[in-house]
């Protein structure tokens, strides 16, 4: 996606999804972050706050591809499971941060890059993101000032031209920071 100034996204968030974004300034260098997250090669790592409690780290592998009852949506799809074939191959791991009443915080690695990858994933679980619209399941509670879903693109890193690594991140909003104080009083 081209950006005002020439500028160009490497990649892409979520709508309603906050965090680290790398943008290049020119085609080569779109070209060399580009050919990073197709090789799986740029580390990420996500904040997100889902419903329910978790008690230990996990992985999550399953493939993934468009649901074929809402195209908006994407679906797990097990292996050997009818409509499974050429669907994509998805890998999330988590880790505990910290429990709340209700409510889990986590550390989230997309080992794969896939459409709605982290969403789904975790709704396939049984604990959707908080506050996720979509994923959400019917009738889900919302903590307390959350007006989106709680998912938050915490770090990148990446190899620069000269093979460094380097990385950025993107701290956790105030507006979400908010809602983690209000979990934490009740």
């Amino acid at each position: 996606t081209m950006l005002p100034g020439g500028f160009s996204l490497a990649h892409r968030l979520d709508k309603d999804t906050s965090g680290a974004l790398l943008i290049a300034k020119n085609e080569e260098t779109l070209e060399f972050l580009r050919k990073q997250f197709q090789e799986r090669t740029v580390g990420k790592e996500y904040l997100c706050l889902v419903e329910g409690e978790i008690k230990k780290r996990g992985t999550i592998e399953t493939l993934l591809g468009r649901s074929p009852q809402d195209r908006r949506k994407q679906k797990v799809f097990l292996p050997g499971e009818p409509g499974a074939e050429g669907k994509r191959e998805a890998k999330t791991e988590y880790r505990v941060k910290k429990n709340y009443l209700d409510y889990t915080f986590l550390e989230v690695t997309p080992r794969t890059g896939r459409k709605h990858q982290i969403r789904v994933h975790m709704q396939h679980l049984g604990h959707p993101i908080a506050g996720d619209r979509l994923y959400g399941f019917k009738n889900q509670r919302i903590p307390e000032g959350l007006t989106r879903q709680f998912l938050h693109a915490n770090s990148l890193s990446f190899a620069l031209p000269n093979g460094k690594r380097a990385s950025v991140e993107s701290l956790l909003p105030e507006e979400l920071k908010l809602v983690l104080a209000k979990l934490a009083t009740s």
